[in-house]
Protein backbone atom coordinates (compact mmCIF):
# COMPACT_ATOMS: atom_id res chain seq x y z
CA UNK A 1 0.00 0.00 0.00
CA UNK A 2 2.74 2.09 0.87
CA UNK A 3 4.64 1.52 -2.27
CA UNK A 4 1.45 2.65 -4.39
CA UNK A 5 1.19 5.53 -2.41
CA UNK A 6 4.80 6.63 -3.21
CA UNK A 7 4.16 5.90 -6.92
CA UNK A 8 1.14 7.76 -7.28
CA UNK A 9 3.52 10.67 -6.13
CA UNK A 10 2.60 14.12 -3.81
CA UNK A 11 -0.93 14.03 -4.99
CA UNK A 12 -1.56 10.78 -2.91
CA UNK A 13 -1.25 12.01 0.24
CA UNK A 14 -4.20 14.91 -0.08
CA UNK A 15 -6.43 12.30 -1.86
CA UNK A 16 -5.54 9.86 1.04
CA UNK A 17 -6.53 12.68 3.65
CA UNK A 18 -9.62 13.46 2.07
CA UNK A 19 -10.58 9.37 2.11
CA UNK A 20 -9.52 9.31 6.04
CA UNK A 21 -11.72 12.38 6.08
CA UNK A 22 -14.77 11.08 4.06
CA UNK A 23 -14.75 7.53 6.19
CA UNK A 24 -14.92 9.21 9.40
CA UNK A 25 -17.89 11.70 8.33
CA UNK A 26 -19.57 8.84 7.40
CA UNK A 27 -19.20 6.28 9.99
CA UNK A 28 -20.40 9.70 12.29
CA UNK A 29 -23.53 10.67 10.04
CA UNK A 30 -24.41 6.61 10.32
CA UNK A 31 -24.37 6.39 14.10
CA UNK A 32 -25.69 10.21 14.45
CA UNK A 33 -28.40 9.91 11.69
CA UNK A 34 -30.02 6.65 13.48
CA UNK A 35 -33.93 7.49 13.76
CA UNK A 36 -34.18 6.29 17.34
CA UNK A 37 -31.68 9.12 17.88
CA UNK A 38 -33.45 11.57 15.82
CA UNK A 39 -37.02 10.96 16.38
CA UNK A 40 -37.77 8.59 19.35
CA UNK A 41 -40.92 6.49 19.22
CA UNK A 42 -44.22 7.43 20.20
CA UNK A 43 -42.58 10.55 21.72
CA UNK A 44 -45.79 12.70 20.85
CA UNK A 45 -48.06 10.04 22.91
CA UNK A 46 -45.61 10.49 25.74
CA UNK A 47 -46.12 14.30 25.50
CA UNK A 48 -49.69 13.65 25.65
CA UNK A 49 -49.56 11.58 28.27
CA UNK A 50 -47.94 14.11 30.16
CA UNK A 51 -50.35 16.79 29.53
CA UNK A 52 -53.07 14.18 30.34
CA UNK A 53 -52.06 13.65 33.66
CA UNK A 54 -50.78 17.15 34.48
CA UNK A 55 -47.11 16.08 34.54
CA UNK A 56 -46.37 18.11 31.65
CA UNK A 57 -43.93 20.74 34.04
CA UNK A 58 -41.09 22.72 33.32
CA UNK A 59 -38.42 20.29 34.42
CA UNK A 60 -39.99 17.39 31.55
CA UNK A 61 -39.91 20.17 28.93
CA UNK A 62 -36.36 21.11 29.72
CA UNK A 63 -35.93 17.16 29.41
CA UNK A 64 -37.57 16.83 26.56
CA UNK A 65 -35.46 19.48 24.92
CA UNK A 66 -31.90 17.23 26.03
CA UNK A 67 -33.40 14.26 24.45
CA UNK A 68 -33.13 14.36 20.78
CA UNK A 69 -33.89 16.53 18.36
CA UNK A 70 -37.55 16.09 17.99
CA UNK A 71 -37.83 16.60 21.15
CA UNK A 72 -36.26 19.93 20.68
CA UNK A 73 -38.48 20.50 18.16
CA UNK A 74 -41.60 19.89 20.19
CA UNK A 75 -40.04 21.58 23.10
CA UNK A 76 -40.23 24.82 21.72
CA UNK A 77 -43.83 24.77 20.96
CA UNK A 78 -44.84 23.27 24.41
CA UNK A 79 -42.96 26.61 25.85
CA UNK A 80 -45.69 28.30 24.25
CA UNK A 81 -48.59 26.01 24.67
CA UNK A 82 -50.72 29.07 26.40
CA UNK A 83 -50.51 30.93 22.84
CA UNK A 84 -52.43 30.40 19.70
CA UNK A 85 -51.53 27.61 17.63
CA UNK A 86 -49.94 29.76 14.78
CA UNK A 87 -47.69 31.04 17.36
CA UNK A 88 -46.52 27.37 18.20
CA UNK A 89 -45.65 26.57 15.01
CA UNK A 90 -43.67 29.32 14.15
CA UNK A 91 -41.91 28.26 17.53
CA UNK A 92 -41.31 25.09 16.09
CA UNK A 93 -40.61 26.17 12.79
CA UNK A 94 -37.81 28.60 14.01
CA UNK A 95 -35.89 25.73 16.40
CA UNK A 96 -36.40 23.79 13.18
CA UNK A 97 -34.38 25.65 11.00
CA UNK A 98 -32.31 25.06 13.71
CA UNK A 99 -31.87 21.53 13.87
CA UNK A 100 -31.79 21.04 10.11
CA UNK A 101 -28.63 22.85 10.28
CA UNK A 102 -27.24 20.47 12.63
CA UNK A 103 -28.19 17.50 11.23
CA UNK A 104 -26.76 18.56 7.91
CA UNK A 105 -23.82 18.36 9.59
CA UNK A 106 -20.67 17.76 7.91
CA UNK A 107 -22.43 16.91 4.57
CA UNK A 108 -21.09 20.06 3.05
CA UNK A 109 -17.55 18.48 3.83
CA UNK A 110 -18.32 14.81 2.31
CA UNK A 111 -19.70 17.15 -0.72
CA UNK A 112 -16.74 18.67 -1.40
CA UNK A 113 -14.49 15.83 -1.16
CA UNK A 114 -16.65 14.26 -3.82
CA UNK A 115 -16.19 16.93 -5.87
CA UNK A 116 -12.22 17.65 -5.44
CA UNK A 117 -10.96 13.69 -5.23
CA UNK A 118 -11.46 13.42 -8.68
CA UNK A 119 -9.86 17.07 -9.35
CA UNK A 120 -6.84 15.70 -7.66
CA UNK A 121 -6.36 12.77 -9.56
CA UNK A 122 -7.11 14.60 -12.33
CA UNK A 123 -3.97 17.06 -11.47
CA UNK A 124 -1.85 13.94 -10.76
CA UNK A 125 -2.52 12.87 -14.21
CA UNK A 126 -1.72 15.90 -15.98
CA UNK A 127 1.59 16.01 -13.59
CA UNK A 128 2.37 12.54 -14.53
CA UNK A 129 2.05 13.06 -18.58
CA UNK A 130 3.91 16.22 -17.68
CA UNK A 131 7.39 14.07 -16.46
CA UNK A 132 6.84 11.52 -19.31
CA UNK A 133 6.83 14.52 -21.97
CA UNK A 134 9.69 15.86 -19.88
CA UNK A 135 12.05 12.42 -19.78
CA UNK A 136 10.92 12.15 -23.75
CA UNK A 137 12.40 15.46 -24.51
CA UNK A 138 15.68 15.23 -23.03
CA UNK A 139 16.39 11.47 -22.98
CA UNK A 140 13.83 9.87 -25.49
CA UNK A 141 11.87 6.89 -25.28
CA UNK A 142 14.99 4.60 -25.77
CA UNK A 143 14.38 3.64 -22.42
CA UNK A 144 11.00 2.53 -21.16
CA UNK A 145 11.33 1.91 -17.72
CA UNK A 146 12.07 6.12 -17.13
CA UNK A 147 8.62 6.56 -18.76
CA UNK A 148 6.85 4.02 -16.42
CA UNK A 149 7.35 6.11 -13.80
CA UNK A 150 5.26 9.44 -15.32
CA UNK A 151 2.74 7.02 -16.75
CA UNK A 152 2.23 5.14 -13.35
CA UNK A 153 1.82 8.44 -11.57
CA UNK A 154 -0.74 9.57 -14.37
CA UNK A 155 -2.59 6.18 -14.08
CA UNK A 156 -1.94 5.38 -10.16
CA UNK A 157 -3.75 9.47 -9.06
CA UNK A 158 -6.28 9.36 -10.86
CA UNK A 159 -7.77 5.58 -10.00
CA UNK A 160 -6.98 6.76 -6.30
CA UNK A 161 -9.21 10.14 -7.20
CA UNK A 162 -12.06 8.17 -8.89
CA UNK A 163 -11.63 5.06 -5.72
CA UNK A 164 -12.36 7.74 -3.36
CA UNK A 165 -15.02 10.15 -5.26
CA UNK A 166 -17.57 7.26 -5.92
CA UNK A 167 -18.53 6.34 -2.85
CA UNK A 168 -18.29 9.48 -0.92
CA UNK A 169 -20.55 10.73 -3.21
CA UNK A 170 -23.31 7.49 -2.47
CA UNK A 171 -22.66 8.91 0.64
CA UNK A 172 -22.86 12.22 0.47
CA UNK A 173 -26.83 11.37 -1.23
CA UNK A 174 -27.93 9.12 0.67
CA UNK A 175 -27.56 11.36 3.80
CA UNK A 176 -29.29 14.29 2.19
CA UNK A 177 -32.50 12.41 1.55
CA UNK A 178 -32.00 10.28 5.23
CA UNK A 179 -31.99 14.46 6.49
CA UNK A 180 -35.41 14.87 4.10
CA UNK A 181 -36.75 12.42 5.75
CA UNK A 182 -36.33 12.62 9.60
CA UNK A 183 -37.03 16.58 8.40
CA UNK A 184 -40.81 15.98 7.35
CA UNK A 185 -41.18 13.01 10.00
CA UNK A 186 -40.31 15.65 12.62
CA UNK A 187 -42.50 18.22 11.19
CA UNK A 188 -44.95 16.21 11.05
CA UNK A 189 -44.62 14.59 14.28
CA UNK A 190 -44.24 18.79 15.95
CA UNK A 191 -47.91 19.63 13.84
CA UNK A 192 -49.49 16.34 15.52
CA UNK A 193 -48.60 17.65 18.58
CA UNK A 194 -49.81 21.25 17.92
CA UNK A 195 -53.10 19.83 16.76
CA UNK A 196 -53.41 17.85 19.73
CA UNK A 197 -53.01 20.42 22.59
CA UNK A 198 -55.44 22.71 20.79
CA UNK A 199 -57.89 19.96 20.14
CA UNK A 200 -57.69 19.71 16.73
CA UNK A 201 -57.12 16.21 16.42
CA UNK A 202 -58.38 13.10 18.13
CA UNK A 203 -56.67 12.25 21.10
CA UNK A 204 -57.19 7.91 20.41
CA UNK A 205 -55.34 9.06 16.78
CA UNK A 206 -52.07 9.16 18.95
CA UNK A 207 -50.41 6.25 19.49
CA UNK A 208 -50.06 5.26 22.79
CA UNK A 209 -47.17 4.34 24.85
CA UNK A 210 -46.62 0.94 25.63
CA UNK A 211 -47.63 -0.23 29.08
CA UNK A 212 -49.23 3.27 29.25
Amino acid sequence: MLELIKAGGLLMWPILLCSIISLAITVERFWSLQTKRITPRNLVAKVWQWQKVGHLDARRIHDLRLGSPLGRLLAAGLANMQHEREVMKESIEEVGRHVTHELERFLNTLGTIASITPLLGLLGTVIGMIKVFAVITTQGIGDPAVLSEGISEALITTAAGLTIAIPTLISYRYFRGRVDELVISMEQESLKMVEVIHGEREHDSVHRVPGE
